[in-house]
């Protein structure tokens, strides 16, 4: 990333550029803003730090101030501090604290920072000379002792033996700017990229130049990213419908009594899939647009005697359908499905369903190393009520569908899930039959650290009490964007410019709304605009990340992604969820990562990926492999791959990508809107 420092503006000059960029047109990918030498008064700070997307660095030089007030330091910190502060609360992305400053002020501003997400950058400058390294390292010590989350270490290079001491810092280090002033220093600039600080720094032109050598932004950028263009969309990109909703709404609306509408559908292959099922139980639905009309069964218990069912390549479709058919079947009901599927085993659903009195068997031969069900499966009720303590370690989605069965049983059941994963798709299931007049009442237990935090990955247990008698209302509702195929667009803006999304609810229940929380872990510029809820990604430095996806597998193969463009070591939980998606989804990562040439490797349930700035792998020549890549039939897998072009050294070739399909067929025409 490159940083142009902004001085000796006001305001007005100032929201043009982070909106127009410079005289010549080149964008400002992130800005310091030099609060000691432009003319800004409080309202205008708040201001420049609150309306924008682009990554702001709040300075104030003490020396600078000092001036100002005839040399009264009191003074001086006083309003060094109060106009940082501003800037922080404003939603600067870093805030630089020279080490000078008192450690009374440090303290707060750290604080301050800490409180409201910001970046707290130490800095050192030596306008004179250049130390030993011994000297310098200590410097950057005592910047981490006094709380720095970045370290900006600056001196004066006399000759090239400076310069090269203070790029000799870098090894070992992570979070550390350091860069050399004058002309014997001009080259650490751009050098200091390539060695891993998090950004440079540029002037807007020569003759704006903050301290000796700086570059001007255009020359930088231009040494930087070469003719390679920012990414970026100037119109929202509409995310179609969470094919999780609309699955799930699409077999209540087939159970309910009466007409449901559900609005803002989009076609892919699992939600046809949906719509085939309903209609082979007897409901009658219609598609005009991107409204469903569905008329219900007024379902209930062996109201009917279905010999057979097909869920086509869906694997949700099959796990909800299992317990459903089994309580309105009064005969055992063969599933068949097509593609993938067949060879994807239905783990702990013998168990769990025979918890409940349901039987299930392989419907073909099956070799007997197999231990699990495939689909086809023979599904032999009926289903008894009653209470069930059944393992949720190989997921959700059998129990959403036992969640959507049993309130349709004759007494009351109550399931209690052990080892729960991929939590919040159980509750999507029971925020969507709540509006079809199904209630279910739930309580999450755990440890000490659960009760704190409420975080759902730390919840041991989850019970589930469940009415009987309970009868679908229908309903009409709108159906919310899906945000895992989100996740792809959003990494792509994070990384290589910038993207603007709608159709999205920040408070939905769907698991993958985590990308969120993992790009603003990673440094990502992100905001929801107000009045239109169109979600903002900006290119942002980005750091490595620590993330628990056991609730979240489909963001797995993007995250992989993310991960190679931040810089360090990235750690990703969850592997073990990857097996029984459409490819051995863990193996498949594994592989992509080998072929791009990314340090990467999974250790029991953890996948680790090195990672590296997009400008550091330009600098080093270490863009990602393009080339032939196997999508090994996964949409996931295809998603990344195309995000995963946008760094590589040339084009990325997939073997299917049709297969997309499954999820979002128009994902290729949307994500052509990035380039």
């Amino acid at each position: 990333m490159i940083c142009t420092t902004i001085q000796n503006k006001i305001l007005e000059q100032i929201v043009s550029l982070l909106d127009k960029g410079t005289e010549d047109g080149t964008p400002i990918e992130m800005a310091e803003i030099r609060l000691d030498k432009c003319d800004l008064d409080d309202t205008d700070i708040q201001t420049v730090f609150s309306t924008t997307d682009v990554p702001l660095v709040a300075t104030c030089r003490i020396a600078e101030v000092l001036k100002g007030v005839a040399g009264d330091k009191k003074r001086a910190y006083e309003i060094v501090e109060k106009r940082l502060r501003l800037a922080i609360e404003a939603g600067a992305a870093y805030c630089d604290l020279e080490i000078e400053a008192p450690s009374s002020m440090g303290k707060r501003i750290r604080k301050a920072c800490t409180d409201c997400g910001t970046m707290l950058i130490r800095s050192y400058h030596d306008f004179e000379g250049t130390a030993d390294v011994a000297s310098l390292k200590e410097t950057i010590s005592r910047c981490r002792e006094f709380g720095a989350d970045v370290v900006k270490l600056v001196t004066t290079a006399r000759s090239e033996e400076d310069a090269s001491r203070v790029m000799s810092l870098y090894e070992g280090e992570e979070n550390l700017i350091a860069f050399c002033m004058d002309e014997a220093g001009k080259g650490t600039r751009l050098e200091c990229l390539r060695l891993g600080a998090p950004y440079t720094y540029a002037a807007l032109n020569e003759q704006e130049a903050a301290a000796p050598g700086q570059w001007p932004v255009a020359e930088m950028m231009k040494a930087v990213y070469g003719d390679r263009k920012t990414v970026g969309s100037e119109d929202a990109i509409r995310i179609p419908a969470s094919k999780s909703f609309a699955q799930r709404a699409i077999i209540a609306a087939a159970l309910a009594d009466g007409t449901s509408h559900l609005r803002g559908y989009a076609p892919c292959g699992d939600n046809e899939s949906a719509i085939a099922v309903a209609s082979s139980l007897g409901a009658k639905v219609s598609v005009d647009g991107d409204v469903v009309t569905i008329k219900g069964i007024a379902a209930r218990t062996g109201m009917m005697a279905k010999n057979e069912l097909h869920v086509g390549e869906s694997g949700l479709l099959t796990r909800l359908m299992v317990p459903v058919i089994s309580q309105i079947s009064s005969v055992p009901t063969m599933i068949t499905g097509e593609k993938t599927l067949v060879n994807r085993p239905l783990s702990g659903a013998v168990d769990i369903m025979a918890s409940f009195g349901v039987m299930l068997a392989n419907g073909q031969a099956r070799d007997k190393s197999f231990k699990d069900v495939f689909v086809p499966v023979k599904v032999t009720g009926p289903i008894i009520p009653g209470r069930a303590d059944v393992s949720g370690k190989n997921g959700s989605q059998l129990i959403s569908g036992l969640m959507m069965a049993l309130p349709l049983s004759a007494k009351n059941s109550t399931m209690f899930v052990h080892e729960p994963k991929s939590i919040p798709y159980m509750f999507i299931t029971a925020d969507v039959l709540k509006k079809f007049g199904v209630r279910i009442d739930s309580e999450m237990e755990g440890g000490e650290g659960f009760v704190e935090t409420q975080d759902w990955s730390l919840c041991s247990d989850v019970n589930f009490r469940i009415k009987g008698n309970q009868k679908y209302k229908a309903t009409d509702m709108d159906l919310e964007g899906d945000w895992s195929t989100a996740a792809n667009f959003l990494v792509a803006g994070a990384v290589f410019g910038n993207a603007l999304l709608s159709g999205l609810d920040s408070s939905s229940l769907q698991a993958d709304l985590s990308i969120m929380d993992v790009l603003v872990q990673a440094g990502a510029s992100l905001s929801q605009l107000d009045g239109t809820g169109e979600i903002s990604v900006q290119r942002a430095p980005l750091t490595a990340f620590d993330f628990d996806a056991n609730n979240c597998p489909d963001l797995f193969p993007i995250l992989a992604v993310l991960a190679c463009f931040c810089e360090g070591e990235s750690h990703i939980l969850g592997t073990g969820r990857l097996a029984g998606k459409e490819s051995n989804r863990a193996k498949a990562i594994i592989e992509m990562l080998a072929q791009m040439d990314v340090e990467a490797s999974i250790q029991g349930d953890e996948l680790t990926v090195r990672g590296m700035s997009l400008a550091r792998r330009l600098l080093s020549g270490k863009l990602l492999k393009g080339g032939s890549y196997t999508s090994n039939h996964d949409h996931r897998m295809v998603m990344a791959l195309r995000v995963a072009e946008l760094g590589a050294d040339g084009p990325i070739e997939i073997d299917d990508e049709k297969c997309v399909a499954k999820s979002c067929p128009t994902f290729h025409e949307l994500f052509a809107k990035m380039k």
